[in-house]
């Protein structure tokens, strides 16, 4: 079976090392910004509210509370502009897209965080 040419070009800009994480987990995502000519790294801290699937078109969304004030960010999940994504907790939901946190305030909009199977906690 042949591949478009398309493919073939969007298979060459895939990432190779990809953090598995999913909808619900905290995470922080270091971005490259250009400020001139200079560039520097910036963190973004939050839930990830919805993972959109499609080989090179994927991408993330991303929402913290900053100063009171909600903030969401979609990161395409293959760009070359982000240095790594760290896992900071893992959540426990029943949902693929979390929207409904838009409309909670204060403790209600946490996620429950998923407890972690260690083999020290499995004995006891």
């Amino acid at each position: 079976m042949r591949r478009s040419a398309i493919e073939y070009v969007e298979s060459k800009h895939l990432r190779k090392e990809l953090v598995d994480f999913r909808t619900g987990d905290s995470v922080r995502v270091h971005w490259k910004v250009k400020e001139g000519e200079k560039e520097r790294v910036q963190a973004f801290e939050g839930v990830v509210i919805r993972k959109k699937k499609g080989s090179n078109r994927a991408s993330f969304t991303v929402r913290k509370v900053s100063f009171g004030v909600g903030v969401e960010r979609i990161f395409p999940l293959h760009s070359p502009r982000y240095e790594k994504i760290e896992i900071l907790s893992r959540g426990s939901v029943n949902r693929n897209r979390l929207f409904y946190l838009r409309n909670l305030k204060g403790k209600a909009s946490r996620v429950d965080v998923q407890e972690e199977n260690t083999p020290a906690a499995k004995k006891s």
